[in-house]
């Protein structure tokens, strides 16, 4: 019989540099997580600094992110619970010039210093299982943050089973889930910073709620294609009705689709996944099994079927 994985996804109005006061609120979300028996809790992209990278304060965050990383450690295994915080932003100095590097501009515009937009699991005893380091960067974050570009999408053994990491705009791009469900994954973790106006003024004048018909659909298209669950934790909308964020935050299964969601609100979804129906999906449309096939007539980079490298 598959298990039952209870989850929880958190979102709130994430507050630009107000990197304590964001840490304070994840924390008190992930205990209230953990007192409804969820095993994993997950916040979204960006959640410690938000989103102002031309301030020298986000620039200076990124440079001393390890202390909360190691907060986050303590408190699931106070806790008893996995955590996947978001993402965290993290400087790195740049490598010398090289003929194989010739600088560290370009998509993070700085020659100092590298700044990737990571997520970590946590497991429940404080270890860190495995992270990611975002590869599809949405357009105006190139300038400031480096993608993990050749890296390959890697799956990590967990409480839960098999976990996949991605963030935000990998959501679009169909070949990141595939690697993962080729490496066995059979759940993805996907964090976002996700706001109804990325969507150009074009696109919102045919459709004001165009992001949300993207989300709606693609994060269940997703579940089907290759058969295995979606968690998603974005940011809720705050008081002022022009903001633009508009959370939406949910699990989702094939067959059945959304499990559990969230409107705008801030707050904790805490619901269980029948990982039963991610079995029942492959039996049904073999995506897996067709991908294990000899003389499978796609291929991938990094392609590492169900284990095998």
């Amino acid at each position: 019989m598959a298990p039952i994985r209870r989850v929880a996804v958190i979102q709130w109005n994430i507050q630009d540099l107000a990197i304590e006061e964001n840490h304070r609120k994840a924390c008190t979300y992930i205990r209230e997580a953990a007192s409804q028996g969820a095993e994993l809790a997950v916040l979204p992209e960006y959640h410690l600094n938000g989103w102002a990278p031309s301030d020298p304060l986000w620039l200076s965050h990124a440079a001393d992110t390890a202390q909360y990383l190691a907060a986050y450690q303590t408190l699931a295994r106070d806790l008893h619970i996995c955590i996947v915080p978001g993402t965290i932003v993290e400087r790195h100095e740049a490598p010398p010039p090289s003929a194989a590097t010739t600088s560290t501009t370009g998509e993070n515009g700085k020659k100092d210093a590298l700044l990737y937009n990571t997520a970590y699991f946590i497991s429940h005893d404080g270890s860190i299982l495995g992270h990611y380091r975002k590869k599809n960067i949405w357009h105006p974050e190139r300038e400031y943050v480096t993608s993990s570009g050749e890296e390959p999408h890697e799956v990590f053994d967990t409480p839960l089973g098999k976990v996949g990491l991605l963030i935000c705009w990998d959501l679009a791009f169909p070949e990141a889930f595939r690697e993962l469900i080729s490496r066995g994954a059979e759940i993805v973790v996907l964090p976002t910073f996700w706001s109804r106006y990325d969507a150009s003024p074009a696109m919102l004048k045919h459709n004001p709620d165009s992001e949300k018909l993207f989300l709606e659909t693609t994060l269940t298209a997703r579940c089907f294609e290759n058969t295995c669950g979606i968690i998603f934790a974005n940011v809720a909308r705050g008081q002022d009705p022009e903001d633009k964020f508009m959370g939406l935050s949910r699990v989702i299964l094939p067959v059945v689709g959304p499990v559990g969601k969230m409107g705008d609100e801030e707050g904790v979804l805490v619901v269980d996944m029948d990982m039963g129906l991610v079995r029942i999906a492959e039996e049904n449309y073999k995506v897996r099994a067709d991908m294990e096939r000899e003389g499978w007539h796609y291929t991938y980079r990094h392609t590492s079927v169900a284990g095998r490298t």
